[in-house]
């Protein structure tokens, strides 16, 4: 009885362990990618698309784009990664504000060849 009872204690874990696991493939096999993924997912019940086209949008460039969304995932307590953060940034930069990423290159992005 005792194996039985932590068995089912442990359970809720794994499926969760399992179902986290899968989330990148399943935004892949959908067509989507992880930021537009965690965008849908936490933002866009609040974070309709006038917001990005209004006059006074916060994002005016790369750095601010991505503070913004280091900002708001914060306020909503998500717990998102730096790698989070900056795939959420590069969905809302491909989909809304086509500014030049700078720092660190991503994954990804098509660079144009000098000259």
């Amino acid at each position: 009885m005792p194996k039985t009872r932590a068995l089912y204690r442990s359970l809720p874990k794994a499926l969760l362990a399992c179902a986290l696991a899968s989330v990148p493939q399943w935004a892949s096999a959908q067509g989507g990618s992880r930021g537009e993924l965690l965008y849908t997912t936490h933002c866009v019940t609040c974070h309709t698309e006038q917001i990005h086209w209004r006059v006074k949008k916060q994002a005016t460039d790369w750095n601010s784009l991505k503070a913004q969304v280091r900002r708001w995932q914060g306020n909503a307590s998500l717990g998102w990664s730096d790698d989070d953060v900056r795939e959420v940034s590069r969905y809302l930069n491909a989909r809304f504000y086509r500014f030049t990423p700078t720092g660190a290159p991503l994954t990804g992005l098509k660079r144009e060849p000098p000259g």
